[in-house]
């Protein structure tokens, strides 16, 4: 059970810059247009959002993390470059990995190439396993301990989707785990329709739903985040894709994990009071 992670943190943050001001101070509306979704100071003395992402997959039982950033955002080096602010989680050890902007784009090439980026920066991780999530997503510690501890080391965490408190509207447009009838996962759906949620409901009513946190055999992710084209609507390499080439090659190979509880999300600027307020009520300190 190596305690590797990568948190995806390059994206440019445009749905939350794209929504404009909300009703919130003069230093959140500005720390929502200029920084990465991840450093927005939503916690007590406006400590960043990532701080108690990190304090989560720390109490989670991750120690080695790399932290994939934009070449285009200095927010998260510059802030965890001073050792003091990662202090007081005891024997976690952070790294950076870049994930660049292509010329002629506006935007990076998506979460497996922000993967790919990662395990490229840790090559001594080969022959290892590594959980991999979103920035702007706080998982629960249990989460990460159940995913990291997970047996096969090659898992996604299956969220029972009437646990997620969103709107119907923003839940039904999550990727969805397609399983057979022995929970062995054959497919996420991004953006499902009507008549895939319909294959992925089980006999139980219940549909389960990718948040993007996940556990992968380091040797059998990392040529499929190198071979993944992109995606031809979305014109990303999307990490599902390069998950759906694993299972081709290894078949039955990625495990459900099933859980069944909230997932905190920063997409826009009206995520950001709620976020605050569950922060206020979970997390009332941190170390």
């Amino acid at each position: 059970m190596e305690p590797n992670l990568v948190i995806l943190a390059g994206g440019i943050s445009s749905r939350m810059k794209k929504s404009g001001p909300a009703e919130l101070t003069p230093d959140l509306n500005q720390d929502a247009e200029t920084k990465s979704k991840a450093m927005i100071g939503l916690g007590s003395e406006g400590r960043p959002f990532l701080d108690y992402l990190l304090f989560s997959a720390w109490k989670g039982g991750h120690r080695d993390v790399v932290i994939v950033v934009s070449d285009r955002d200095e927010s998260i080096r510059s802030y965890y470059g001073v050792p003091e602010r990662t202090s007081w989680l005891t024997g976690i050890r952070l790294s950076f990995a870049v994930q660049p902007v292509p010329p002629g784009r506006t935007k990076p090439l998506g979460t497996a190439d922000a993967l790919m980026r990662g395990l490229h920066a840790r090559r001594d991780w080969q022959g290892q396993h590594v959980t991999v999530c979103n920035s702007d997503n706080l998982y629960s510690a249990g989460a990460f301990k159940l995913i990291l501890e997970e047996p096969t080391g090659c898992a996604i965490a299956d969220y029972d989707r009437d646990a997620l408190k969103f709107s119907r509207s923003r839940v039904e447009q999550f990727g969805i785990v397609v399983k057979d009838e022995h929970g062995t996962v054959l497919n996420i759906i991004e953006k499902p329709r009507a008549e895939d949620v319909q294959r992925a409901t089980d006999r139980n009513g219940r549909v389960g739903v990718s948040m993007n946190l996940w556990r992968f055999p380091y040797d059998r992710i990392l040529p499929c985040l190198e071979e993944v084209p992109l995606n031809l609507l979305r014109q990303e390499k999307e990490l599902p894709n390069a998950v759906l080439m694993m299972l081709q090659r290894w078949p039955g190979s990625l495990v459900p994990v099933p859980l069944a509880e909230h997932v905190p999300d920063l997409t826009d600027r009206n995520d950001i009071e709620v976020v605050r307020e569950y922060l206020k009520r979970d997390f009332p300190s941190l170390g």
